[in-house]
């Protein structure tokens, strides 16, 4: 649908996601893996949610930091994945002006939201490592509110100017959108103006809150691994690191799906254009759904937890 503006041109009010240009007949079945994915995730941020409210031995900064982390899983996988499923399932390709824009300033922002969280947790691991006796009086719950707020306006100001470059272009000619999600380039580049400017603040934005977050995090545990070594006892170390391992995991594949992603995204040419729509798509599905699940399996006090919750349930 388009809105006349005048005898020259015309101004789109609404875009069609047509998602993997070259399986348009074959793309519903993804939603085969897609579904159960986001039920998974959904259900499992859910009950860790529900854990960490429910367990007052959870009532502790570390677990105050994970439950960020899910509120944030959840509203990335809400934001994307139901409108996926809704084209592969119905047909519904069409999404307003605004929609648009809103569902773009979400992904630009609440997933280096989800970056600066991992951040402030390896900083928890850090000061829980290194610096033991200090822990209690610097990771307290004032610290959590303070990290929430560092988390939310430093992400929300640094990335608030990606979706409003865009609305302000004009978009007077195709409103098809090659992609399943309305992601800044993708739609960007259907607009009659320039776009250099577009391309190169998501370009400087993007390294400059994800690369420092992703060197920092690394820095801390290039500390915490000094540390770890230094320790006398064995089954010490040992622990250490297995109270550090869930966080890693997790961290490497957040930012190895990321990073494969960008590097696919910028080989079109050689790579088919359905990988990185998929690669993007699926990055807000997977971490999603194996944060709570490996934290869930690999923390005691969440598993005791999850246990209890279950028994009083059933």
């Amino acid at each position: 649908m388009v809105l006349f503006l005048n005898n020259t041109g015309t101004q789109v009010t609404e875009f069609l996601m047509i998602c993997f240009p070259g399986m348009q007949d074959t793309q519903h079945w993804l939603s085969v893996v897609l579904a159960p994915l986001l039920v998974l995730a959904i259900g499992a941020n859910s009950v860790l949610l529900l854990t960490i409210q429910q367990e007052t031995s959870l009532h502790e900064p570390m677990y105050y930091l994970l439950a960020i982390l899910s509120m944030l899983d959840i509203i990335l996988c809400l934001t994307v994945i139901p409108k996926v499923l809704l084209i592969f399932w119905f047909n519904m390709k069409t999404i307003s002006f605004a929609g648009c824009f809103l569902q773009m300033f979400v992904m630009n922002t609440f997933l280096p939201m989800e970056s600066s969280t991992f951040l402030v947790m390896a900083y928890d691991r850090y000061v829980a490592i290194c610096h033991p006796l200090r822990y209690p009086s610097i990771i307290t719950e004032k610290f959590v509110i303070y990290a929430a707020i560092f988390i939310v306006f430093r992400n929300l100001l640094a990335t608030l100017p990606t979706p409003v470059l865009a609305a302000r272009l004009n978009y007077c000619a195709s409103n098809v959108v090659e992609n399943c999600i309305c992601a800044n380039i993708s739609v960007a580049k259907l607009s009659c103006g320039d776009i250099h400017l577009n391309k190169l603040y998501q370009f400087v934005s993007v390294w400059c809150l994800l690369g420092s977050d992703l060197m920092l995090i690394l820095l801390s545990y290039c500390f915490i691994l000094r540390a770890v070594m230094r320790l006398q006892s064995g089954g010490t170390a040992t622990k250490a690191l297995s109270t550090c391992g869930s966080h890693l995991i997790l961290i490497l594949f957040f930012y190895t799906l990321l990073l494969v992603f960008i590097f696919t995204n910028k080989a079109r040419k050689k790579v088919p254009s359905e990988v990185p729509i998929l690669l993007n798509v699926l990055h807000h599905l997977i971490p999603p759904a194996l944060n709570p699940i490996v934290y869930g399996v690999r923390t005691q006090e969440i598993k005791q937890g999850i246990i209890k919750i279950l028994k009083y349930q059933f």
